[in-house]
This record gives C-alpha cells, structure tokens and sequence, in this order.
C-alpha cells in the first residue's frame, strides 16, 4: 500500500464534495502512474456517487474531464462505508494535527 496527501489549493477549497473526491482520485492516479498503469486496481471511496465514472455521463465538466483523465486505466470504484473506512479516518485526523 502506498500513501500520499496534499492540501487543497484555495480555489479547490469551493469544490463540492463529490468534485473534490474526483480531484483526490485524478491526482492520486497521476501520482502513482507508474504503479497502476496496465494493471487492475481498485478506487476505494466513501462517496457513492464515483462508483459511476466509468458508466456516467456527468453534466457535471469537473467530474466529465475526471471521467475521461481515468479512462486509460483498468480500475473498479467500489463505496465504502464511512464506519468501515478507520483507517483513512485515522489518517486524516493525523494530517490535522
């Protein structure tokens, strides 16, 4: 497993939830590029909507241009429920202090 953060930019701090889920996941995917291209991995998120990027059509054009930047890749968006999310919880909560 590999780990990675970075604080948002202050004209991303207006994002909605779900754009800024996508943002996290475009740049996450670009930061490990050599690691999951041509590989299968999974996007593991507690926002259910981005179970749907592959299949969607957003109207939405942050969440459009995040639905075509992963095309290239091989991957299943899979929802996990904020209960069952500890560890990321404990991550986060680490990142503010």
């Amino acid at each position: 497993m590999l780990y990675a953060s970075r604080k948002l930019l202050p004209r991303e701090q207006n994002y909605s939830a779900g754009e800024r889920e996508a943002l996290a996941i475009i740049w996450a995917v670009d930061k490990f590029h050599r690691y999951l291209y041509g590989q299968h991995f999974t996007l593991d998120s507690d926002h259910r909507p981005l179970e749907y990027l592959q299949t969607s059509h957003s109207k939405n054009p942050k969440l459009k241009r995040c639905s075509l930047a992963l095309q290239p890749y091989r991957y299943t968006a899979r929802y996990i429920k904020v209960a069952e999310n500890l560890f990321a919880d404990y991550l986060s909560e680490q990142m503010l202090e």
